[in-house]
């Protein structure tokens, strides 16, 4: 169960006293159909020590990849929009309105995203980054759905009853971390989402485990343990995948990811050094990437993916959501599944 209050949700605008001067306040947010694609992916942070506040837009659909970055100068209040992008807290940890303007990423959108779970907080998340310094910030994520508008290359389309993860987190943050592999679960079923952070070191022992079967009554099975089978290519890719988790109620479950449809490369979003830097007033960047397998996680500053994908729950309840991975690139590291 959840210890979270209305204040964690709510944009910071000084910052504690004593803070890293990397200290931030980021939030995500996903927006989906039924199928995985088309995919927008949309976040924003402050970074009050430095006065800098940044975010990032992108689109999966049709083969290509789609980025925005934009960043701007603030003041000590909390930020309620940068470039392009701009937000309202309707009622912390169940409501939020977010509007896109026109942008080179070719869409725009007003929509309200509504949670239909309880919001997860996980243990603080505290990593080495094996060379002294210290990733330490506070995380959580809740499923929700969508109403409102969609406006693709000019069509406009109801999203209503579309699905999303969203997360918010605060602290520090580091780009390198010493692990083996990464997940992140966020699996959108009728009658629940499955949404679980789980990690490895370079050994393959567990090192978070954090999540749950969150349903849509309200009631949360916290997972306690588990089992996977992540296929890595050679670009660091992981096209599909295979968990099998226990539950504090002891229910076994087996879940089945499917993340070919391809795309979702964090990178694009700056997640590979781009955030919370000074880079000056109104700086807007953007690009597009073809998903033909020459951009992988190997090749981008930074292997983590959020990719659109195809989930099966227990052989049989299909779900559409996103899978985060991201794989060392360290020569030492040998993957070892336990399923």
């Amino acid at each position: 169960m959840t210890t979270l209050t209305v204040d964690q949700d709510l944009l910071i605008g000084e910052p504690p006293v004593g803070s890293s001067e990397r200290f931030f306040d980021r939030f995500y947010f996903n927006l989906h159909g039924p199928e995985p694609t088309p995919l927008i992916m949309i976040g924003a942070g402050s970074y009050p020590n430095r006065q800098v506040v940044d975010g990032y837009l992108i689109r999966v659909d049709g083969g290509r990849q789609r980025n925005v970055r934009f960043s701007n100068e603030s003041g000590r209040l909390p930020a309620t929009g940068v470039g392009p992008l701009s937000w309202e807290i309707v009622e912390p940890l169940r409501a939020w309105r977010l509007v896109v303007g026109e942008n080179p990423a070719g869409f725009e959108l007003d929509v309200v995203w509504r949670a239909r779970t309880n919001p997860w907080e996980t243990e603080r998340i505290v990593l080495d980054d094996g060379r002294g310094g210290v990733s330490d910030f506070a995380h959580f994520f809740q499923s929700g759905s969508y109403e409102g508008t969609l406006v693709l290359d000019g069509e406009r389309r109801d999203v209503t009853g579309w699905l999303g993860q969203r997360d918010r987190s605060r602290g520090v943050r580091l780009v390198s971390e010493r692990g083996g592999l990464h997940t992140w679960i966020q699996a959108q079923f009728p009658d629940c989402s499955v949404a679980v952070l789980f990690n490895l070191d370079r050994e393959n022992a567990v090192t978070h485990c954090d999540g749950a079967v969150l349903g849509v009554d309200g009631v949360d099975d916290p997972l306690v343990s588990g089992r996977h089978a992540v296929e890595i290519d050679d670009g660091l890719d992981c096209p599909r995948a295979a968990f099998e988790f226990t539950t504090a109620s002891g229910r076994t479950l087996r879940l089945d990811v499917d993340a070919t449809p391809g795309g979702g490369f964090l990178s694009g979003g700056g997640y590979g050094g781009w955030h919370g830097r000074r880079r000056g007033a109104d700086v807007v960047e953007h690009e597009t990437w073809t998903l033909d397998g020459t951009v992988t996680p190997r090749t981008l500053d930074t292997p983590m993916t959020d990719r659109p994908a195809r989930f099966v729950l227990d052989g049989a309840t299909e779900g559409v959501g996103v899978f985060e991975f991201a794989v060392t690139r360290s020569p030492r590291y040998v993957y070892r599944p336990s399923l």
